[in-house]
C-alpha cells in the first residue's frame, strides 16, 4: 500500500504527553506487512490498574474484540498489545488461537495473567495474523519500556493514518492532580456504534472499574459516537480507558459524584479532540465538517438526522466541490425518516441562514454560502422544528482521494 500525503488539516504539531504514572509504553517492528516501520505496541501498566471499555456492535467482531469482551468483566489491567497492518477479523479458529498466543507471551513478558492482558488488531480483514511475529518481540519491548513513548505508541498503530493522533488534558480529584492521555487511530471505515476505530486512554486516577464504566460510556457518546468519514462501521472498533491509581485520589465510587466533575470534563475533552482529529484525516479529506442539529424531538433522533447529513454522499461531495447545494442538505434531513417540521426547518451555513418558512430565503446569500464550502472548516446547522433535541457530528467532505486510498487498500 504506498504512502499518501499528510492530510491538510493535520495539526502543524504534534502535543507533547506528560507521563501517566503507572504507564510504560514500547514499540517495534513485526515485519508482517509494514516495512521500515514499527506496528506493535506494548504497554505495561502498574498493578492495580483498573480498565473500561466499549466496542463495536458489528455482527462480524475480529478475534481481539471478542478477547476483550470476555476478559473486561474482571475489571483489571496490566498490559495492552496493538498491532497495526492485519485486523485479526474473520479467521475463525486460527484468530483465536492468535489472540490466546499473543496474550500468553505479554503475560510471560509482564509477569502477570493472560486474562490482564487487552489486545487490539487493525488492518485488513480475512489475513491470518501470525502471533508467533508478535510474541517474538516482546521480551524486547518489555525492556525498551518508557514513560515518555507516547507519540511513538500513536504511530505504531496507523494504518491509512496520515498523521499520529494524540491528546492530553490534567485535573483535580480531591485536590490531587490527575492526567489524562489518550491516542487513537482511524482514517476510514469510520462511522463508531459505541466505538471508533482504536482509541487508548490512560490515567493516573484512582477509579473502581464499575465507575470507569459509567465514565467512559457517557464520554464516548459525546466524542467517538459523534464521529462518521464513510459511514462504515468497523469490524474492528475498540476503546480502552484504563486507571492506574496512582494519583493517589480517595476512591470515587459512583460516576455521578460531584468530585468527578472536572475529571468528567477532561476525559471528555481528551475524546472529543481525538475524535476532531480522526476526522481531519479522513481518507482524503480537505475539510473538516460540523453537524449541529437542534429542535429534534429527542436527542437520539437529533444524532440520526446529523448522521444522514454527514454521511450523505451528495453533501460531503458537494462540500468537496464547494458547491453550496443546501437542497442535498434539506434531502438528507427527509431520508432519516426522523420527524421534523418542514415549514419550521431552518438551514444555516456557516453563520447564515438559508431557509425560512418552508421555502429559500429571499435574502439568501450564496456567494457567502459557496465560499464558505471553500473554507477547510466548514459549518451546517440544521433546525427542525418540532421538540429540544440536539446533536452534533463531525465529518469531511468526500474527495478523489477516498477513491485512491480504498482502491489500492491491500496493494
Amino acid at each position: 500500500m504506498a504512502a499518501h500525503p499528510v492530510s491538510p488539516l493535520a495539526p502543524k504539531k504534534l502535543p507533547a504527553l506528560p507521563p501517566v504514572a503507572g504507564v510504560r509504553l514500547a514499540t517495534d517492528h513485526s515485519g508482517m506487512r509494514y516495512k521500515g516501520r514499527d506496528d506493535l505496541l506494548l504497554i505495561e501498566f502498574a498493578a492495580g490498574t483498573t480498565v473500561a471499555g466499549v466496542f463495536t456492535r458489528s455482527s462480524m467482531p475480529g478475534a481481539p474484540v471478542e478477547w476483550c469482551r470476555k476478559i473486561l468483566p474482571k475489571g483489571a489491567a496490566r498490559a495492552l498489545v496493538v498491532n497495526a497492518g492485519i485486523a485479526n477479523v474473520f479467521t475463525g479458529k486460527a484468530g483465536a488461537k492468535a489472540v490466546k498466543a499473543t496474550a500468553d507471551g505479554a503475560a510471560k513478558a509482564v509477569g502477570c495473567k493472560a486474562g490482564e492482558v487487552y489486545l487490539a488488531s487493525t488492518g485488513v480483514i480475512g489475513q491470518i495474523l501470525p502471533a508467533e511475529k508478535i510474541v517474538a518481540q516482546l521480551p524486547k519491548m518489555k525492556k525498551a519500556l518508557s514513560a515518555d513513548a507516547w507519540a511513538n505508541a500513536a504511530k505504531a498503530i496507523m494504518t491509512t493514518d496520515t498523521f499520529p493522533k494524540l491528546a492530553t488534558a490534567s485535573c483535580k480529584i480531591d485536590g490531587k492532580t490527575v492526567t489524562v492521555n489518550g491516542f487513537c487511530k482511524g482514517s476510514g471505515m469510520i462511522a463508531p456504534d459505541m466505538a471508533t476505530m482504536l482509541a487508548f486512554i490512560a490515567t493516573d486516577a484512582k477509579l473502581p472499574a464499575t465507575t470507569l464504566q459509567a465514565l467512559l460510556m457517557e464520554a464516548n457518546n459525546q466524542s467517538f459516537n459523534c464521529l462518521t468519514v464513510d459511514g462504515d462501521t468497523s469490524t474492528s472498533d475498540t476503546v480502552l480507558l484504563f486507571a492506574t491509581g496512582v494519583a493517589g485520589n480517595a476512591p470515587v465510587a459512583k460516576a455521578s459524584d460531584k468530585r468527578l466533575a472536572d475529571f468528567r470534563r477532561a476525559l471528555v475533552d481528551v475524546m472529543a479532540e481525538l475524535a476532531q482529529l480522526v476526522a481531519r484525516d479522513g481518507e482524503g479529506a480537505q475539510k473538516l465538517v460540523t453537524v449541529d442539529v437542534t429542535g429534534a424531538k429527542t436527542d437520539a433522533s437529533a444524532r440520526i438526522i446529523a448522521r444522514a447529513i454527514a454521511n450523505s454522499p451528495l453533501v460531503k461531495t458537494a462540500i468537496a466541490g464547494a458547491d453550496a447545494n443546501w437542497g442535498r442538505i434539506v434531502m438528507a434531513v427527509g431520508k432519516s425518516a426522523e420527524p421534523a417540521d418542514r415549514d419550521k426547518l431552518i438551514v444555516k451555513i456557516g453563520d447564515k441562514p438559508v431557509t425560512k418558512n418552508g421555502m429559500v430565503r429571499p435574502d439568501h446569500d450564496d456567494a457567502y454560502a459557496t465560499k464558505h464550502f471553500k473554507s477547510s472548516d466548514v459549518r451546517i446547522a440544521v433546525d427542525v422544528g418540532v421538540g429540544k433535541g440536539k446533536a452534533r457530528v463531525w465529518t469531511c467532505d468526500l474527495t478523489h482521494g477516498y477513491i485512491d486510498i480504498n482502491a489500492d487498500y491491500r496493494s
